[in-house]
């Protein structure tokens, strides 16, 4: 039987978009907040002997996850052979260890509880930093889909002019990888963080910020601090109005007007979660991913999105 594609809210045009990749059916995850704040979760009930992947980005998760357990569970007892769970957004992987006494290392805690209800996982871009790879906390299969690509050729057509900049220290690998495939220089800004919303972020004494259009890239924009203060400082030398290109859109609060307001001449971000700035898909990647993992897997009998293995980075999005 054909694979389905099972998408909660707000990802049903990514959904769809997946299901063609992959030849899969396409159906929805219904939710119903009650006024208690308890959750009903409804999933078509013919999924007798079906592979399921449950379609989810995590920008808000502690109101999803009681949710996406709840999903993953009803569809084994409706007859699913497997269940995955394709995350384009996967949260909590910022806080990757203790950097206070007391605090808890959420990153391995929530890989831990997903794989309690999912059989494997793709994901874009997470935020791994001390955590090297997936499968430093996952036990199941995992598919992580890197966006070089994607931004690299974004960026070559709409920017040709482009300086790539990356916000800090920690960016220069990934930002030397996407101005190398944009054929493009690239620099690298300096930054101190003092707290949630209080960044600074300082620019090398460099002419190439004059001669092109800065392109600051940055993988999360949640409070949009670093962006804005990074644009205010290349203002400050007289550079072009800058371009931000951001994998993830998670935009807490007034995070995309505050930059916007602060002089970018353009906010462009993927499709992980769902925003007006959505410019670079990521359907084929992951579609992909998925097809990868059933090759890799290759065993007796299986079909997309069925089996275990180990982590694989997957790139491939044309």
């Amino acid at each position: 039987m054909k694979p389905v594609v099972l998408t909660f809210p707000g990802m049903e045009t990514l959904a769809v978009e997946i299901a063609q990749e992959v030849g899969a059916d396409c159906a929805s995850v219904v939710l119903h907040r009650f006024p208690d704040g308890e959750t009903l979760v409804t999933l078509p009930p013919d999924l007798e002997g079906r592979r399921v992947a449950l379609l989810a980005s995590l920008r808000v998760p502690d109101p999803l996850v009681l949710p996406l357990r709840f999903a993953a569970e009803t569809a084994r007892e409706f007859g699913a052979t497997r269940v995955g769970l394709i995350a384009p957004y996967l949260a909590y992987m910022r806080q990757d260890r203790r950097f206070g006494p007391g605090q808890t290392v959420s990153a391995r805690l929530y890989a831990r509880f997903l794989q309690e209800s999912f059989d494997w996982l793709v994901t874009v871009d997470p935020h791994l930093h001390r955590i090297k790879r997936l499968d430093e906390i996952f036990d199941i299969p995992t598919r992580r889909i890197a966006s070089a690509t994607q931004i690299a050729a974004w960026i070559a057509h709409n920017v040709p002019d482009a300086i790539v900049l990356g916000p800090d220290g920690e960016s220069q690998q990934w930002v030397a990888e996407v101005a190398g495939l944009a054929d493009r220089p690239y620099e690298v800004l300096s930054k101190v963080r003092n707290g949630d919303r209080s960044v600074d972020v300082s620019v090398p004494d460099s002419r190439t910020f004059l001669d092109g259009t800065p392109v600051i890239l940055d993988d999360i924009a949640s409070s949009g601090r670093t962006m804005v203060k990074a644009i205010e400082r290349l203002r400050q030398i007289g550079t072009r109005p800058p371009v931000c290109v951001i994998i993830h859109a998670v935009f807490a609060g007034d995070a995309f007007a505050d930059i916007r307001n602060a002089g970018a001449a353009r906010i462009v971000t993927t499709d992980s979660i769902p925003h007006e700035s959505n410019a670079i898909h990521l359907r084929s990647g992951i579609g992909h991913a998925l097809r990868e993992l059933e090759e890799v897997l290759d065993l007796p009998g299986a079909g997309m999105l069925q089996g275990r293995g180990n982590e694989t980075e997957s790139g491939k999005d044309t």
